[in-house]
């Protein structure tokens, strides 16, 4: 081998590394550049987690001061969060989402353009608090309900856009299971303040009939305990904010809780409740209609993954199997012939569907 082969040979190899060093390079760069966050843009409040590992909260609420005393007063154009929801009197106050998604009606009572500020400026502040460089590009992903309508959707981008430099949506309870690696054989329920978001897993990416959304929600017990109040106690007076309060702090769906006890205002003085009854009963009257209306619709998945489900169920002791067994004909139990078994497994299995549904919604947190 000629002295000149080997020497073109290690120039060769030297452009070859120092091309996949370069590569490396612009890869690292290129990601260095780029701030990725995730958004809940919730009813109640608005999260944000960043990939500097920023994560932030905030109530959804903004508000503009209305005249020049209560500019001087507050000493900001635009107050968030808390502090909004706090001085809501010397404001313009928005809760710009409702349902999950912002508020577009054309009733006479929606402020369309406001909320539609009021939305953007809600952005550009989680934004703010995730605290992106100067010289890095934002794309951020946006949490929607799981049955968005598409003028929502587009509303969301639309109030997005002026902060970010991508934006994409994302089905809230989906995200939720790609997150925690929870792809097959996995139910999503997502009870939120305006939504109730359900999302069937079976492997794929969930289609239209696997994901449904309701309203029976945080804000629909509000609606619930505030009725059961007035008419248990109609000398109270009482706020929704003082009622969501209540619930945030006492809601149980438990037989046997402490007593809970609410001071609320009676013709200017504080006087004593008890509501225990009130909380449980309204916490309790989201499970019923969020199981009739999400268990019919969600298609059953193929018999041979339920049955391959139930071969790696553990025995857990004397549950409902067992006594569905014991509770079998004497007939089949000495191994006669029985034409109603069919029925009977099919029942069981619709039974135990709807025990587990009930569990599931029972033990789900409430917002």
């Amino acid at each position: 081998m000629s002295k000149s082969t080997v020497q073109e040979g290690k120039e060769s190899s030297q452009k070859s590394s120092i091309t996949a060093t370069m590569s490396n390079t612009e890869e690292a760069n290129k990601d260095h550049g780029v701030l990725y966050m995730g958004i809940d843009l919730g009813t109640s409040r608005t999260s944000v987690a960043a990939s500097n590992g920023v994560r932030v909260t905030v109530s959804s609420h903004v508000g503009y001061p209305k005249d020049v005393v209560s500019r001087k007063l507050l000493g900001k154009d635009i107050l968030y969060g808390d502090e909004a929801l706090n001085h809501r009197l010397s404001c313009r106050f928005y809760r710009p989402l409702a349902a999950g998604v912002l508020k577009l009606s054309n009733n006479k009572t929606d402020d369309v353009e406001g909320n539609m500020k009021a939305a953007a400026d809600l952005i550009r502040e989680i934004i703010r608090m995730a605290k992106p460089r100067k010289d890095e590009l934002v794309y951020a992903v946006v949490g929607v309900p799981a049955q968005a309508a598409i003028h929502h959707k587009d509303a969301i981008i639309k109030a997005a856009r002026e902060s970010v430099d991508s934006v994409m949506l994302c089905s809230e309870p989906f995200s939720v299971a790609y997150g925690l690696d929870m792809l097959d054989d996995v139910l999503v329920i997502d009870i939120g303040a305006g939504t109730t978001d359900l999302c069937r897993m079976h492997g794929t990416m969930p289609e239209e009939s696997d994901q449904i959304t309701t309203t029976f929600a945080g804000d629909y017990v509000d609606t619930q305990l505030s009725a059961a109040i007035a008419k248990k106690y109609p000398q109270a007076q009482f706020t929704v904010q003082m009622i969501k309060e209540i619930k945030e702090k006492h809601s149980s769906i438990a037989d046997n809780v402490a007593p809970i006890l609410v001071d609320l205002p009676v013709n200017g003085k504080p006087t004593q409740f008890d509501v225990t009854e009130e909380v449980r009963k309204s916490c309790l009257s989201i499970v019923k209609p969020t199981d009739r209306d999400l268990r019919p619709r969600v298609p059953e998945p193929p018999e041979e993954p339920r049955a391959a489900r139930r071969r790696r169920e553990p025995d857990q002791g004397p549950g409902p199997r067992h006594r569905a067994r014991d509770a079998q004909p004497p007939g089949r139990r000495q191994g006669l012939p029985d034409r109603g078994a069919g029925l009977r497994r099919r029942q069981r299995r619709a039974q135990d569907r709807a025990r587990h549904a009930r569990r599931v919604l029972g033990e789900a947190q409430v917002s």
